[in-house]
């Protein structure tokens, strides 16, 4: 439905997700206005104002309507898969003889160099549209599988493509300081300064990056490491964000937070203090139980300490071919409250509003007069059933700026 005068959606319940009021911010028997692609008003439908009134409407029934859902942590772009290694860890390799069969992201990397700008779209493509056919409205893509200057600019051009194709915001992340390549095996600082700082620059010449991510961890690169990528990216006036506290504790939440980064992510050993210190920041947590699950970790994000603090927590897919090959925002929200014991109005809000400020989206993430009218209609009875239910979509209808 589209009309140059507006319209307005009626007979919904709404779950807002404006804070300070009803649990999910809900309004039941609630209308929106939406006209050229933002909300121009909402509230209860017997208080909807005249100057409205005549506008065409459209009867959801007493169906939910939340924003547009938000997935803002994934790397769909990429080459290849890794189900061969995925077989074999089950079947008993361990992870030496894996990484000899030609498998682990250096698999990724050489699958991806390989493919073409062409080709990493078209791969990328069913991904995208499995989440959007959930009521996905905005989707954050990685770099990171290229580690040399042309594949990781080649993996922002698709994802800049992925968002001229389909009615969804693209939001693209420089990801150079994912891992260091097999020809820099040894040289993580060379790597840093002769391959990722430069392509970092290129990207942004290029107009292909929106904020830059790096990987902070043993297996990665270290706090010093990563804050000299992080000094670049605030001189080109990029925002920042990290993958940290995976795998252990290094550090990198601190340094991240002292850089005002838009969200650290995975924070599995994550301590209170690093929690006080994002709770200052402003940072968002993404909270990723994709990863969590396919690797095993026993090791549970510290949640009560960012409910303590006030850290806003987002739940994301981390939609990537080794460690969470999870192409479902749905069922990440049921994993955030099975796993992590997240309450399903956290699980809604790290979908919406918290995951829309991870990247810095402030235009959307809640149904207010003056955002974005990215909105999504369900066919359920309660805001609890989209976290509570599993391998179930039920998706009645997507609003993307305002067009049904």
């Amino acid at each position: 439905m589209e009309s140059s005068a507006g319209y307005v959606l009626t007979g919904a319940q709404l779950a807002t997700m404006v804070e300070g009021g009803a649990p999910y911010g809900l309004i039941a028997q609630g209308a929106v206005v939406v006209r050229d692609g933002g909300i121009g008003w909402v509230g209860a439908m017997a208080d909807l104002p005249v100057e409205f009134q005549t506008l065409d409407r459209c009867d959801l029934a007493g169906r939910l309507v939340t924003p547009g859902l938000v997935d803002c942590h994934t790397h769909m772009v990429f080459g290849g898969d890794r189900a061969m290694e995925f077989e074999m860890r089950l079947n008993g390799a361990s992870y030496e003889e894996v990484a000899r069969a030609g498998g682990g992201i250096v698999s990724t990397v050489t699958e991806t160099r390989a493919a073409s700008l062409d080709e990493l779209v078209q791969a990328a493509l069913p991904r995208l549209d499995a989440l959007i056919a959930e009521g996905v409205s905005a989707v954050e893509v990685k770099s990171g599988y290229g580690l040399d200057r042309d594949t990781e600019l080649n993996m922002l051009r698709a994802g800049r493509r992925l968002g001229e194709m389909r009615p969804v915001t693209v939001k693209t992340t420089f990801l150079g300081a994912h891992a260091t390549p097999t020809e820099f095996k040894g040289r993580d600082d060379a790597y840093i300064d002769e391959i990722c700082i430069p392509a970092m620059r290129a990207a942004h010449a290029e107009g292909l990056v929106d904020a830059v991510d790096g990987f902070c961890e043993g297996i990665a690169f270290n706090a010093a490491q990563i804050g000299r990528v992080f000094r670049v990216a605030a001189d080109l006036g990029l925002p920042v964000k990290l993958h940290a506290e995976q795998l252990s504790h290094s550090g990198g939440t601190q340094m991240a937070a002292q850089h005002g980064a838009l969200s650290v992510d995975h924070v599995e050993y994550a301590t209170a203090e690093d929690a006080r210190a994002m709770g200052a920041s402003g940072s968002v947590a993404v909270i990723l139980p994709g990863a969590f699950y396919t690797i095993r970790e026993t090791q549970e994000p510290p949640i009560a300490a960012f409910r303590k603090h006030g850290v806003p927590m987002a739940l994301a897919t981390d939609l990537n071919p080794g460690s969470s090959p999870l192409n479902s925002l749905l069922l990440t929200m049921n994993m955030g409250c099975t796993l992590f014991r997240m309450t399903p109005e956290e699980a809604l809000a790290g979908v919406t509003r918290n995951a829309a400020q991870a990247l810095g989206l402030l235009d959307r993430g809640r149904i207010a007069a003056g955002l974005r009218a990215d909105l999504a209609v369900w066919n359920v009875k309660t805001p609890a059933e989209l976290a509570y239910r599993i391998g179930f979509n039920p998706l009645h209808a997507r609003i993307f700026n305002g067009e049904l």
